[in-house]
């Protein structure tokens, strides 16, 4: 899900998505940026999984077994999206935010243990996925942490 924080679920959306993942399914939440968006999509989220059930956690690396799972990863890289970057001569803090850094990753699971959520906060991930062709420089800087980290959340999702 990309810009989490300014998601807003309808009553129907969070029965859905309360289903989906109850029943197998897995949610990567991923750039949005500053304690507003991440208040935001707590709240949202907290409406399909609530947090007395689900307690979100803290999946820091190195810590966390999913950044283990094909490659180490061990700190969570602040990348911007390539507008902010190329805006900013080079910056690595997303939007207008003050308090978009540092970068987290959080997770909710169920009484098993498995992972339904995975978000990463004040981080633009996906955007290093998106803009390979775009501008060499920004590729080689962000994308080689960024598909690491995708690979390693998305294999950890599939095999737990």
């Amino acid at each position: 899900m990309e810009d989490a924080g300014t998601a807003r679920f309808s009553d129907a959306e969070v029965e859905r998505l309360r289903d989906y993942l109850l029943k197998g399914g897995f949610l990567l939440a991923s750039d949005y940026h500053g304690s507003w968006a991440r208040d935001q999509f707590d709240e949202q989220i907290g409406r399909a999984l609530p947090p007395g059930q689900f307690p979100i956690v803290d999946l820091a690396p190195p810590d966390h077994a999913i950044w283990r799972t094909m490659f180490p990863v061990s700190k969570l890289p602040q990348m911007a999206s390539i507008n902010t970057w190329r805006r900013s001569d080079g910056g690595t803090i997303e939007r207008w935010n003050e308090d978009a850094s540092p970068p987290s990753a959080r997770g909710i699971a169920d009484a098993h243990g498995r992972l339904l959520v995975v978000m990463v906060h004040n981080t633009d991930m996906p955007d290093a996925w998106e803009r390979e062709g775009e501008d060499s420089e920004y590729f080689f800087r962000f994308s080689p942490d960024a598909y690491a980290m995708g690979i390693d959340i998305l294999l950890y999702a599939m095999t737990h």
